[in-house]
């Protein structure tokens, strides 16, 4: 199995065919399985818990961090002790191996 989070995104500005839900399914299984498909089928989301409030914008720093240098931007929800990150590629209205790659790198960080 190719491991995703040693992958880097490549650019999507469209024009590319968004992944199945049988694609989706197949790239989730790579991924720690706190990720959930949504029930759109063009969305992956994990919740992240911490027991301070620092620890969560240091994860949102680290997951902003990410994003930055692959080009690759997540929505992220930020709570006192929690964050959601939802990924999707807006650009082709859909999941892209892009999302995958990003939550892979994103699992590291709390896998520390």
């Amino acid at each position: 199995m190719t491991d995703l989070a040693a992958r880097k995104c490549k650019p999507c500005e469209g024009g590319v065919t968004p992944l199945s839900a049988a694609e989706a399914r197949e790239q989730l299984a790579k991924i720690d399985a706190s990720w959930m498909l949504l029930a759109d089928g063009k969305t992956i989301m994990r919740e992240f818990d911490f027991q301070t409030f620092s620890r969560t914008i240091a994860f949102v720093n680290a997951v902003a961090w990410i994003a930055t240098v692959e080009g690759h931007h997540p929505e992220m929800l930020v709570r006192y002790r929690s964050c959601r990150v939802t990924y999707t590629t807006t650009a082709i209205d859909g999941l892209s191996e892009n999302d995958f790659i990003c939550a892979a790198k994103i699992d590291r960080l709390v896998d520390l």
